[in-house]
C-alpha cells in the first residue's frame, strides 16, 4: 500500500476506509512517550472558593470524537496496554473523512420512521399536477407522484388521445383549480382530524385502478454533531443531557477538546491534595480515561469498551490523538493537548486567551502521559483555526456544539462568569466555522448550537430529577469513584478532583442554551404561505412555501456572513416580514470583537427578496467590559404599527430601540431591571399595547405601554415563581399568555397576562409534559418542546395527553397560525434540514406526519 495520499474513499481488505489526513497529509508513525510537566498551576473546579461563581473548570482534558482507524498496536513503554485503551498507530493511508463515512452508516432508532412523510398541505397541489380522478370523491390528497404518472399514461393508453374521454379531461383539468380551494378551505376546519384518517380519503379514485410500484423511501440522514469544548469536562457538564441523547440515538457524535486540562497536575480529592505529587502529563491522562469510559458508558453500558487510540498529523501543523470507540465506532473523541489557562478569569498569557489576544505568539502543547502522540508541538492563533477547519473538513458535520463565546462579567466585580479557556475556545470556533463556510463549498449545512457554563449553577434548575440523576452518573463514571483500576493506568482512570462533588456547583441539574432559543422564527403571510428562517453556515437561511399549497423552496441562504444561531421574526403594518438577529465581527485586532443586532426586510409582501442586513448597533460599547454579552433581539409591532427591538444588555438590564414614523430608530434606551438572563419576550395584547417580559434567577419581571405608541412603563414584578429561562409570549385572550417550564421539573406552565391599569397575572396553570427542557413554543391549541430523551414533544389540546415526535433538533421549534384554523410547527433537525407539520386548530386534531424540506444535508463522501 502506497505511503502517498489516496483521496477519500479508499478502503483496506478489512472495509476499513483509507486516505489522506488532516489537510491531506501523510499519516506518520509515532512514538509513544510520557508527555513533560507543566510549568504552572492551575485551578480545579473542587478546589476553588465560590467568588460570584465556583472558579471551577480551570482544568481541562480534551476528548475527541474520530473514525475508527486500523489495528497497527503498540503498546506503553510503561505497561502492558489494557483492551480498553488499545494504542494504535495510524497506517500511511488511513482517512479521517472516510472513516467518517462508514460510521455514519449506522441508522438512528430516533428517525428510523420518518424516510419522506407527506406533507398533508401539499395534497392539494400533487391533485392539481397529477389531473383529478375520473370520479372526484370528497377533498383528496394524491397517490405518490410515481404512481399517479403510472396511472395517467396507462389512461391515456386506452383512451387514445382524441375523443369525448379527452375531451371531459379537458373540461376536469379546467375545473381543477376550483376543486383546489375546495381543499384548501376544508383543510382549515377537517385537515389532519384524527390522526390521518382523511389523508387516507384524500384523492382516492372511486374506480380501484393497480398502483403503480411506489419508490423505496429515502432513508433518514442522521445528522452528524460535532462538538468542540475547552477541557475534557465540559461537555459532561454543560453539553449533557444532549451528548447523551446524541449517542443513544446512533447520531455520529465527535468531541473535540482543544486543551489537555492538566490544571496543577494533582489528581486528588481535597483531603489527599497536600499529599500528592504533582505531575501534569499523568494528571492530563487521568482526565482522557475518565472521559473515554463515560463515553463507552453511555454508548455501551460498560465503562470499559476498548478504544482505539491513533495519532495523526492535523492542518495546523501539529498532532491530535484520536481515539475511536470499537463497538459503537460512530463514537470518536479528538484530542488537540493545547495548555490550558490554569485559572478561571486571571491573567494567564500561555492560554487561550493570551493567544487570542496576542500577549503570546504561540501556545505549547501539553502532552498527556500515555498518548500516541510524541512530538511536541504549538500552534499560532491562525494555526489553531485551521485546525479546526481540518476538523471539520473531516468530519462534515450537521450540527455543530460549541460553548458560549461571550457570557458576560458580574456587575459588582467585573469578573468572567464564565472560565476563559471556555469562552475563548469557542471563539476560535466560530473562527473556525467562518472560515470552513466559506472556503469549504463541498459539504453540508451545518446549524451551531452554544451552551452556558458556570452561571447555570446559579440558575433554576432545568433537568427533571431522574435526567439530573442520568447526568451524575455519568459525571461519576467521568470521577472514578470507586477508584478500580479498570483502564490499568499507572496516572488513573479518571478525574479524582472532580469526586468530592461530581455534579460541580448544581451543574449536573440544568443545561441552558445561550443562543437560538427563540420559537418565532416560523411565520405565515397574508396568503397563508409559510416562512422559517434558521441559520446554517453562519448565514441565515430561509425556507417559503408560497400559499397553503405550494411547494417548499430552501434553503436560500440571504447575504451576509457572521450570524449568530437565532433568529425573531415580525410582520410588520404592511404585511412586510422582518428578520431579526445578532452579527459577530471579528475585526483586524482582537478587541475589535463585537456583536451587533441586525435586521432584514421583505422587499414587498410576499417577495423572495429581502434587505441587506441593517444594523441597529449594541447597547454595549466594548468587548473589553461585558464581552459582547447581549441577548436575541425579541421584537413587536404595537397597534399604532410602532416596531421596536429588545435586547438583555452586559449588566443584565433591558435596553430596547423603537422605530419612528419615517422609519428612522431612536437611541438605545434603558428601561431597567436587574438580574435579567437569557432573551426577553414580547407580544401585544388586544389593545395593541407592547408587553415585555425577562425571566430573572427568582421569578419574571414585565413592562407595559399604558397605551398603543407610548413608551414603556416601569419594570413590574409579576410574582410568578421562578422558572427556567426561555419565556414564549403570545398576544391572545385579550391579554398576553407566558409558557415557560417549572424548575426541577420539564412540565410546561402557563399564565396570562394582562395589562389594562398595569400588569395583572392570573391563571396560572400547569400543563403537565414529558419533562425536558428549552423553549416551548405555543399557536392555537398546539404545545411543543424538547421533552426528555431530545425528541419534540407535544400537546395538540387541553386536556390530551402529551405526545413525543421521533424527531431530535437543534434550537427551539416554532409554529404559527397558517390562516384562522390551522397550526404549522416546524423544526430544524441534527442533519440542519428543515422538517415541518401541521394541525387544524379543533378539538381532536392531531399532528401530521413530519414533512423533510428540500434535498438530503447529507451529500456523500467524494
Amino acid at each position: 500500500m502506497s505511503d502517498s495520499w489516496q483521496g477519500p474513499g479508499a478502503r483496506d481488505p478489512q472495509g476499513v476506509p483509507t486516505g489522506s489526513a488532516w489537510g491531506q497529509q501523510a499519516w506518520q508513525s509515532e512514538q509513544v512517550h510520557q508527555g513533560y510537566e507543566g510549568q504552572y498551576e492551575g485551578h480545579h473546579p473542587a478546589q476553588q472558593p465560590h467568588q460570584d461563581y465556583p472558579q471551577q473548570h480551570a482544568h481541562a482534558y480534551p476528548q475527541q470524537d474520530y473514525p475508527q482507524q486500523h489495528g497497527y498496536a503498540y503498546a506503553y513503554p510503561h505497561q502492558d496496554p489494557h483492551p480498553s485503551q488499545q494504542v494504535h498507530q495510524a497506517p500511511p493511508h488511513a482517512d479521517l473523512a472516510d472513516a467518517a463515512d462508514a460510521a455514519d452508516v449506522a441508522e438512528p432508532a430516533a428517525l428510523a420512521e420518518s424516510a419522506e412523510p407527506v406533507d398533508p398541505l401539499a395534497a392539494v397541489e400533487s391533485t392539481e399536477a397529477a389531473g383529478a380522478p375520473e370520479a372526484p370523491a370528497a377533498p383528496a390528497a394524491p397517490a405518490a407522484p410515481a404512481a399517479t404518472d403510472s396511472r395517467r399514461r396507462t389512461r391515456r393508453a386506452a383512451r387514445g388521445k382524441g375523443g369525448a374521454r379527452s375531451s371531459r379531461r379537458r373540461h376536469r383539468a379546467g375545473l381543477v383549480k376550483v376543486v383546489a380551494f375546495c381543499v384548501v378551505t376544508a383543510a382549515s376546519s377537517l385537515l389532519l382530524l384524527r390522526g390521518n384518517e382523511l389523508l387516507d380519503r384524500l384523492g382516492s379514485p372511486t374506480v380501484p385502478e393497480k398502483a403503480a410500484p411506489t419508490p423505496a423511501p429515502e432513508p433518514p440522514d442522521p445528522g452528524r454533531v460535532l462538538q468542540v469544548i475547552a477541557h475534557p469536562d465540559d461537555d459532561l457538564y454543560f453539553m449533557n443531557p444532549d451528548l447523551r441523547y446524541s449517542i443513544s440515538a446512533g447520531h455520529p457524535v465527535t468531541s473535540v477538546y482543544l486543551t489537555s486540562g492538566e490544571s496543577d497536575g494533582i489528581n486528588a480529592g481535597s483531603a489527599k491534595a497536600a499529599t500528592t505529587k504533582p505531575d501534569k502529563p499523568a494528571y492530563a491522562e487521568a482526565r482522557q480515561n475518565g472521559i473515554r469510559a463515560a463515553y463507552a458508558k453511555m454508548a455501551t453500558g460498560d465503562r470499559g469498551s476498548p478504544w482505539t487510540r491513533t495519532v495523526v498529523p492535523t492542518k495546523g501543523g501539529g498532532h491530535a490523538e484520536v481515539d475511536v470507540l470499537v463497538a459503537k465506532p460512530q463514537v470518536n473523541l479528538v484530542w488537540l493537548q493545547l495548555r490550558e489557562a490554569g485559572t478561571v478569569y486571571d491573567n494567564a498569557p500561555d492560554s487561550l486567551h493570551g493567544l487570542w489576544d496576542g500577549k503570546v505568539p504561540r501556545l505549547d502543547s501539553m502532552l498527556a502521559s500515555g498518548t500516541p502522540v510524541t512530538q511536541k508541538f504549538s500552534y499560532t492563533k491562525d494555526q489553531v483555526v485551521q485546525t479546526l477547519v481540518g476538523i471539520l473538513e473531516q468530519y462534515r458535520p450537521t450540527t455543530v456544539r460549541s460553548q458560549d463565546p461571550t457570557p458576560g462579567r458580574y456587575p459588582t466585580t467585573k469578573r468572567y462568569t464564565d472560565h476563559q479557556d471556555h469562552f475563548y475556545g469557542a471563539r476560535f470556533v466560530q473562527m473556525a466555522t467562518a472560515a470552513y463556510a466559506k472556503d469549504v463549498t463541498d459539504r453540508p449545512h451545518f446549524a451551531v448550537q452554544n451552551y452556558a457554563g458556570y452561571i447555570n449553577g446559579s440558575l433554576p434548575s432545568a433537568l427533571d430529577p431522574d435526567e439530573a440523576k442520568e447526568k451524575l452518573d455519568i459525571l461519576g463514571t467521568y470521577a472514578w469513584l470507586d477508584q478500580q483500576n479498570h483502564c490499568n493506568s499507572p496516572a488513573g482512570c479518571g478525574d479524582l478532583k472532580v469526586s468530592d462533588q461530581p455534579g460541580g456547583n448544581r451543574w449536573s441539574d440544568s443545561i441552558n442554551y445561550t443562543r437560538g432559543t427563540s420559537t418565532s422564527w416560523l411565520t405565515s403571510d397574508a396568503e397563508h404561505g409559510l416562512w422559517a428562517f434558521k441559520v446554517l453556515d453562519g448565514q441565515v437561511a430561509v425556507w417559503h412555501r408560497p400559499g397553503p399549497v405550494g411547494r417548499w423552496k430552501g434553503p436560500d441562504l440571504l447575504p451576509g456572513t457572521g450570524m449568530d444561531p437565532g433568529v425573531s421574526t415580525v410582520t410588520l403594518a404592511d404585511g412586510r416580514i422582518a428578520a431579526f438577529g445578532t452579527r459577530t465581527s471579528f475585526g483586524a485586532k482582537p478587541t475589535d470583537y463585537t456583536r451587533e443586532v441586525v435586521y432584514a426586510v421583505q422587499k414587498q409582501p410576499g417577495a423572495e427578496e429581502f434587505t441587506e442586513w441593517q444594523s441597529l448597533g449594541t447597547p454595549e460599547t466594548a468587548d473589553e467590559t461585558w464581552t459582547s454579552d447581549i441577548s436575541a433581539p425579541a421584537v413587536s409591532v404595537d397597534g399604532t404599527g410602532q416596531l421596536a427591538a429588545y435586547v438583555r444588555d452586559g449588566a443584565s438590564s433591558l435596553r430596547g430601540r423603537v422605530q419612528r414614523a419615517d422609519g428612522s430608530w431612536g437611541p438605545w434606551e434603558k428601561y431597567g431591571g436587574t438580574d435579567l438572563h437569557g432573551s426577553p419576550a414580547t407580544a401585544t395584547d388586544g389593545a395593541g399595547r407592547r408587553m415585555v417580559f425577562s425571566a430573572t434567577s427568582k421569578s419574571v419581571v414585565g413592562w407595559v405601554q399604558p397605551k398603543p405608541g407610548a413608551p414603556l412603563g416601569q419594570v413590574t414584578a409579576t410574582g410568578l415563581p421562578d422558572t427556567t429561562l426561555p419565556l414564549t409570549a403570545d398576544g391572545r385572550e385579550g391579554g398576553v399568555r407566558l409558557w415557560f417550564r417549572k424548575p426541577g421539573s420539564g412540565n410546561v406552565r402557563t399564565a396570562l397576562i394582562t395589562g389594562e391599569g398595569g400588569l395583572k397575572v392570573s391563571q396560572m396553570t400547569d400543563l403537565g409534559g414529558l419533562q425536558g427542557f428549552g423553549s416551548v413554543t405555543a399557536s392555537g391549541h398546539v404545545l411543543a418542546g424538547r421533552t426528555a430523551g431530545g425528541q419534540l414533544g407535544s400537546e395538540a389540546g387541553p386536556g390530551r395527553p402529551w405526545e413525543r415526535s421521533p424527531l431530535m433538533f437543534v434550537g427551539a421549534p416554532s409554529s404559527t397560525m397558517t390562516g384562522k384554523d390551522l397550526v404549522s410547527l416546524a423544526v430544524v433537525g441534527l442533519d440542519a434540514r428543515l422538517y415541518v407539520t401541521s394541525s387544524a386548530d379543533v378539538p381532536n386534531a392531531h399532528l401530521a406526519p413530519w414533512q423533510p424540506v428540500g434535498p438530503r444535508n447529507a451529500p456523500p463522501f467524494p
